[in-house]
């Protein structure tokens, strides 16, 4: 979900506008805190009275109009108790009154208590692990505070929809909330005057007119659903109804008629196709295939990804890109707390990433964002992307445009640049396919937990820098060329005592005095290091941080003709000559060791082994820039 005011959200372009709007940027659901939950033994994110069964399924029966803020009507729930239990409770919000729970045609004594919970009485104890169902029948104005239920009009015409992210599902129907438990199915029955049209997740089964004037309209998800996902807008939308994908799949949008008639917004909805086709390629097959995906308006200003439908108040392309991104980071796999939201957000922004560069802009204007998104994260010196308990009751900080949102993205875009671009999208399709991780909760060290399977690679000292941690390094660097070699000596500073040292590969790039180009990483892992490499060029100019690969701010590189060499580490790893026109030579591999070599825009042309001491051929590569890999080395080179 992006940027609320008051549930509102905006499209972060530049830094210009993120320093200054932080507040109406992403997402910051201006929301009281729910003080009930305040006794609770894990605030927040688990409610530990629903531990003791599973969820499985929900039908949702009630009838609503738009123009009035009211719901009533019953929802059955299928659940299957862990344990021997002789009641059950329910998340749902007291204001909202209980008049009867049902049980294979039975009246079941029931409760609902100040903790916003109902809790019901079985007459017998219920045996572990045997499916069984209940429904509770209610009604009532769903409470205004946390707008998770909102009605107003739309070109004079009355809407209503629902936003529940992230503690709003208990405001307008009894579910189980926790992070913890997906709903395997959802079937939504809503009944409303004829004239309006249900949006919701999933399927449409059918519409069927009723006497009175009403129709009933039911929607089915087979997937498992997260209860803050579940959602439904409602007025007198314009259906569209499309294909998108290959194979194609439906695209339907329920927009209103005001948009309808706006060809830019149209254009942009249009548009989707092309950002599906870009993610599908590099994040994998669209996760909910079977039913659908699209778009349903609403009333608030920004966007939020529910499952198969994401509701929609504007249409820019980065808003659109970013809540087809959660479908992936979201909804298929979602932050298993709200401490880690930037599972969400954060892989959702980094989505915007891969919009602006793949579709949206030109690569100085990419270039120009990432600046902006760099310069932003960097613009405090401290504060966690991992939400701390004692943060959970705010929900401005848990959905932190600077944070959660673009620090996110960032810490997304600083995996890719120490995996390689080849190796990082196949290691996110690897975590969101993983069959204890598919259509289920997540946290961070189930990410590192993938990531390492994928890639041999441990992050944990990164997430401990990165996501626990707080803060951004600055660099010193200093350089001295002589003869065929320059050496690099690297300091570092930290803007936040929490962490003591950042260990990353930095990027720099060499510019020789007519023109030459040489790309290196430099595995910086302790301060005051010196690195020496090959350069066969004079130099005139060293940038680093070139492409904005990493976060970091106010960092010096320094010409030193004082800087001694002696104490110089010769660094393991080098290919040269960069840019080279026949051959490669590869310095510090001492084993036959595979490599690839890909294109800028990833596309695979070479893969082989490398001989120890041998050169690599590269005469029958056209013209260009390529990236080149070996034993998790990833470096740019120019072919002449």
């Amino acid at each position: 979900m992006k940027k609320l005011y008051f549930l509102v959200l905006g499209v972060f372009v530049f830094h210009q506008f993120c320093a200054q709007n932080e507040n109406i940027e992403k997402k910051g659901l201006m929301a009281k805190e729910m003080k009930s939950y305040a006794n609770k033994m894990v605030a927040y994110n688990i409610n530990p009275n629903t531990l003791n069964y599973d969820l499985q399924y929900q039908r949702m029966d009630v009838t609503l109009d738009p123009a009035v803020a009211a719901i009533s009507g019953s929802v059955t729930s299928h659940f299957k108790p862990s344990q021997n239990m002789s009641s059950i409770y329910f998340d749902l919000v007291n204001s909202l009154t209980v008049s009867q729970v049902k049980y294979h045609g039975t009246d079941l004594n029931f409760q609902q208590l100040a903790t916003k919970e109902v809790k019901i009485d079985f007459p017998v104890s219920l045996q572990a692990n045997v499916l069984d169902s209940l429904t509770i029948h209610y009604s009532g104005t769903p409470p205004a505070t946390n707008g998770a239920f909102t009605n107003g009009t739309q070109g004079g015409t009355p809407v209503v929809a629902t936003l529940s992210e992230p503690y709003g599902a208990q405001d307008w129907f009894p579910t189980k909330q926790s992070l913890n438990d997906k709903i395997e199915r959802f079937d939504f029955k809503i009944t409303t005057p004829s004239q309006y049209s249900v949006a919701s997740n999933g399927k449409l089964m059918s519409e069927t007119i009723l006497p009175g004037g009403q129709k009933l309209t039911f929607w089915r998800t087979m997937y498992p659903m997260a209860a803050y996902l579940a959602a439904l807008s409602i007025t007198n939308f314009v259906k569209l109804t499309d294909t998108m994908g290959n194979p194609p799949f439906p695209f339907i949008n329920y927009v209103y008629p005001s948009t309808a008639a706006d060809a830019t917004s149209m254009a942009n909805i249009d548009w989707t196709k092309q950002i599906m086709n870009t993610f599908e390629t590099y994040f994998g097959p669209y996760p909910f295939r079977n039913e659908k995906y699209g778009h349903m308006q609403f009333m608030h200003g920004g966007g939020m990804e529910h499952q198969t439908m994401s509701s929609m108040g504007s249409w820019s392309k980065g808003l659109i890109a970013h809540e087809l991104a959660h479908q992936w980071f979201g909804d298929k796999v979602t932050c298993g707390a709200w401490n880690d939201i930037w599972l969400n957000e954060g892989f959702a922004t980094f989505g915007e990433h891969v919009a602006n560069e793949k579709l949206i802009m030109s690569n100085a204007d990419f270039m120009n964002y990432l600046a902006g998104q760099k310069d932003f994260v960097t613009s405090a010196p401290g504060g966690s992307t991992y939400v701390a308990d004692s943060n959970l009751a705010n929900v401005n900080t848990i959905f932190s445009s600077r944070l959660s949102y673009a620090k996110g993205g960032y810490i997304v875009r600083m995996i890719k640049w120490i995996l390689g671009e080849t190796v990082f999208y196949q290691a996110l399709k690897d975590y969101h396919a993983r069959p204890n991780l598919a259509y289920n909760y997540v946290r961070t060290a189930d990410l590192n937990a993938s990531l390492l399977q994928s890639t041999g690679k441990n992050f944990t000292e990164f997430f401990n820098d990165w996501v626990y941690g707080q803060g951004y390094p600055t660099y010193d660097i200093r350089w001295k060329q002589s003869a065929n070699q320059i050496t690099f000596k690297v300091s570092q500073t930290q803007s936040h005592a929490s962490v003591s040292f950042f260990e990353m590969p930095l990027p720099v790039k060499v510019n020789g005095t007519g023109g030459e180009v040489a790309y290196f990483a430099l595995d910086n892992t302790s301060n005051n290091q010196y690195f020496t490499q090959t350069v066969t060029f004079p130099v005139a100019s060293v940038q680093f941080n070139y492409e904005y690969q990493m976060l970091e701010r106010n960092s010096t590189v320094t010409q030193d003709a004082t800087l001694s060499t002696a104490s110089a580490d010769v660094e393991s790893f080098a290919l040269y000559p960069n840019p080279a026109k026949n051959e490669l030579y590869i310095k510090g591999i001492d084993k036959q060791t595979d490599y690839t070599i890909h294109t800028a825009d990833g596309r695979l042309v070479r893969k082989s082994v490398y001989q120890p001491n041998k050169t690599i051929n590269i005469t029958e590569l056209v013209p260009g820039t390529y990236i080149f890999s070996i034993k998790n080395k990833t470096i740019k080179f120019i072919k002449h």
